[in-house]
């Protein structure tokens, strides 16, 4: 599935499954795909204004750098050391199951995470447009369906959802 995804949008998937999978969630869901596009910023978007601190406040990204500091280990040494090379999106591959064609699954050199509904949802939609998938079309996916939490975490971010809505190209429906 990642044959059309630019590197930047890449990228992005492949940091939130590493947010997902060093925070110990049984499946990768929108809210860290929103903080992935945060920290990788795979666009050119002027109201995309939220930063990656901004977003991280908003998500439960579980961290355990507070815990590991009272006994003296250094998580981002550990890190340092021992994931040389793992979040190189080459590395990494999504993948639907065959046997369930719902599931679909981000294998790497950390492990596997499976996609929770919305996030596999955000990616059908980005992959729906032709072209390549970039982070705008991951944004445009993660737009699309306002229940699936992400748009709260940006407007929470301070984000201008319809003057995001009009850059990323989405079409809006009207209602009377």
């Amino acid at each position: 599935m990642f044959a059309r995804f630019t590197e930047g949008a890449r990228r992005a998937v492949v940091r939130a499954g590493i947010l997902a999978l060093d925070a110990g969630r049984p499946a990768l869901d929108t809210d860290l795909m929103v903080l992935g596009l945060a920290e990788v910023r795979p666009f050119e978007l002027s109201s995309f204004t939220a930063s990656a601190r901004d977003v991280r406040e908003r998500v439960d990204a579980g961290d355990a750098r507070a815990l590991l500091a009272t006994l003296g280990i250094d998580l981002a040494e550990v890190h340092r050391r021992t994931r040389a090379g793992a979040d190189e999106p080459g590395a990494w591959s999504l993948r639907r199951s065959r046997l369930r064609p719902l599931r679909v699954t981000l294998y790497g050199p950390l492990g596997q995470i499976p996609l929770a509904m919305h996030a596999r949802k955000v990616i059908e939609v980005a992959l729906w447009r032709p072209g390549p998938v970039t982070g705008e079309h991951l944004l445009w996916g993660l737009l699309a369906d306002y229940s699936n939490g992400a748009p709260r975490i940006l407007v929470d971010a301070g984000v201008d959802i319809p003057r995001l809505v009009r850059e990323v190209g989405m079409p809006v429906r009207r209602t009377a």
